[in-house]
């Protein structure tokens, strides 16, 4: 038993999952830095409102990433695998971009640091489905839930240094200086994707172009009860997508906190409880299991969106909202560690860069619509009627996943090709 626990321990900080970790945190990274961090940018350089507005569009290859995800099931680069070498690609030009992006001014180059950044983005999105593929690629089925709560801990870490350490910086020595710094902890990042493990070879693999648009669809597609499972990911954490699209509105405007009290408080306290539920998610799915995991979790993070609710109705008080977002972003930390390794599973890991892109695209669905229904929901039912309705919103998951279990047999296995 005390053997068991030791290798268990011992799994954390074996390289695989080291190397999942730091990739995670190159992955989100340039995610931040084409987003708020630029708008911040843009905003202090005094660009015109109109401008800044359509910076929002440059995030659009992340959405439409699945697109191109094939070519990476078809193609190796280089002398490594069919994963590093695309990472190691990906890697080299974001440093080249940031660089790049580094040297020009959105005072007097508004339009062409765009283009730069849009291009940045592109890369970064890319970026992403070489290192998804990787992690499910290279993780053991008994490393999947360590892989998944690292994934989240990098990726978080990432957004915390490019985010708000980005903009404390650039106060201090400018935003040449600032993205100079970001590209250089990328150029970091190749030495790790040199130094990773290898990949297992995969038999099989597509031989054409055509093969690798196509069989990903086919073999998803071909399961019992596929267009269930498609449901499943796409509703599984549509409650949490709604709950948090307004919530820093939902703290200044709903509840009459400030913007300092909101930067402090809420910052801090929703990424200490997401780290953690990351962490304590990984551990219990160990002990637990996939279905389990994924039914305790997502009625945790259901469950969790009444202490918004709550709070809404007491009013301004900083304990209720101390609890009230701890209890939601742990939550929230535990059902992202499983659903990540619940896609996981689902991947052919000859099509494991198309397919991951695809599940992850359905997942986003409900982050991207939910913003203007919000707005309405918000308006008719009040802050507390709307965080009530998103309490409802959760149960149609939990109850599929109900169904599912007793039909679907791959849930709980992954899907695992001759190697």
């Amino acid at each position: 038993m005390q053997n068991n626990h030791q290798e268990k321990l011992a799994m954390w900080w074996s390289r695989p999952i080291l190397a999942i970790l730091f990739m995670s945190f190159s992955s989100s990274l340039p995610l931040v830095l084409v987003g708020s961090t630029l708008q911040a940018w843009y905003t202090v350089a005094g660009v015109d409102l109109l401008t800044i507005g359509m910076l929002t569009l440059i995030g659009q290859p992340y959405v439409y990433k699945f697109l191109w995800a094939p070519l990476m099931d078809r193609f190796s680069l280089f002398s490594f695998d069919r994963r590093r070498g695309w990472i190691l690609l990906t890697q080299v030009a974001l440093v080249v971009g940031l660089a790049t992006m580094a040297y020009l001014d959105p005072k007097t180059d508004p339009w062409l640091l765009a283009t730069v950044a849009m291009a940045v983005a592109f890369v970064s999105a890319s970026q992403d489905i070489a290192i998804d593929a990787y992690r499910v690629d290279v993780l053991t089925e008994r490393m999947r839930s360590a892989g998944a709560a690292v994934t989240n801990l990098g990726g978080r870490l990432a957004i915390l240094v490019g985010g708000a350490f980005a903009l404390v910086i650039a106060a201090e020595i400018g935003w040449r200086a600032t993205y100079l710094l970001m590209a250089g902890f990328i150029f970091m990042e190749i030495i790790i994707t040199l130094t990773s493990p290898k990949t297992p070879t995969v038999l099989n693999q597509p031989q054409t172009l055509s093969d690798a648009i196509w069989q990903p669809v086919k073999n998803i597609f071909s399961r019992q009860h596929a267009i269930a499972i498609i449901i499943f990911i796409v509703l599984y954490k549509l409650s949490d997508a709604f709950a948090f699209a307004l919530n820093t509105t939902f703290l200044i405007r709903g509840v009459g906190f400030s913007l300092e009290e909101v930067g402090l408080i809420y910052k801090i306290v929703s990424l200490v409880a997401l780290l953690l539920g990351s962490f304590v998610g990984g551990v219990l799915m160990q002990r637990i299991g996939l279905y389990r995991a994924l039914l305790y979790f997502g009625v945790l993070q259901v469950v969790s969106n009444l202490t918004y609710m709550f709070l809404a109705l007491v009013g301004k008080s900083y304990l209720i909202m101390i609890l009230s977002v701890f209890t939601e972003y742990f939550c929230s930390g535990l059902g992202t560690v499983a659903f990540i390794v619940f896609l996981m599973s689902l991947c052919d890991k000859r099509f494991s860069a198309a397919q991951y892109a695809i599940f992850s695209a359905l997942m986003a669905i409900g982050r991207v619509f939910a913003g203007p229904e919000v707005a309405v929901m918000v308006e008719h039912l009040g802050w507390a009627g709307f965080y009530f309705v998103t309490f409802l919103m959760g149960w149609p998951a939990i109850f599929l996943l109900l169904w599912l279990r007793a039909r679907v047999d791959f849930m709980l296995q992954p899907v695992v090709v001759s190697e």
